[in-house]
């Protein structure tokens, strides 16, 4: 091979190497973009518009058992408020986590909205909200089948505007409003702001066996507005 050729070689293998390494950053680039934009959306995602939740009590069984794990839209009630029957995460009142030690995430089912007149009856066997009896088939049944009755106690409550009145399904293990009711008979330290409402479960996702999506039970749609009630 000639000196001519020898450096024409060079030259373009010279060439081919600066190619492909420019290639290579250009790749290595691409792929840091990537992961970084990958990182900013699950962060995204996971602040503002869902996120998973881990069950850790059985408060809320047999709907939910402990270590289940929910998906919370958090994004919805930005636009509106929380229903009767809506499943949510809440930031735990101040007095509850005081009195169990646990002041993370709690989620509860919404049994009544600001406005409402929410009792109980021994003698009707069943809670009301603004005079309507619901059904709660979603209360939780021993193995023998038995179900826990709605309240231990009777009560009755005017939630305050802006605020709920929230129980478990697990009635016989749950700290909610009508256990706090029932030991103060502080309707503002009974009920939870709606501001604390981190987001509705929606679906049961593990485990998978326990898949399901978690809706608002239709007994709810037939309690009639607090202000036609009263």
């Amino acid at each position: 091979m000639s000196n001519a050729e020898s450096k024409h070689a060079e030259s373009e293998r010279a060439g081919s190497d600066r190619a492909r390494s420019k290639r290579a950053g250009s790749w290595l680039r691409e792929l840091v973009i990537l992961v970084v934009v990958a990182v900013v959306v699950a962060f995204g995602v996971r602040t503002f518009i869902a996120a998973s939740f881990y069950i850790p009590s059985g408060s809320m069984e047999h709907t939910l058992d402990i270590h289940d794990r929910v998906l919370v839209y958090k994004l919805g009630y930005r636009f509106h408020d929380p229903n009767r029957g809506d499943i949510v995460v809440f930031k735990a009142p101040h007095q509850w986590a005081e009195e169990t030690g646990d002041g993370g995430d709690w989620i509860k089912r919404v049994i009544a909205v600001g406005g409402d007149k929410v009792a109980y009856d021994d003698a009707k066997g069943r809670i009301t909200v603004n005079g309507k009896a619901i059904n709660e088939p979603y209360i939780y049944r021993n193995a023998q089948g038995a179900q826990d009755p709605p309240s231990e106690a009777p009560f009755s409550v005017t939630v305050p505007k802006g605020r709920l009145w929230l129980m478990g399904d697990h009635r016989s293990n749950s700290s909610d409003s009508r256990e706090h009711y029932l030991q103060s008979h502080n309707v503002m330290l009974s009920t939870v702001p709606e501001s604390s409402v981190v987001g509705r479960a929606f679906a049961t996702y593990w485990p998978l066996n326990r898949m399901t999506w978690l809706s608002a039970p239709s007994t709810f749609d037939s309690v009639p507005d607090a202000r036609a009630a009263n």
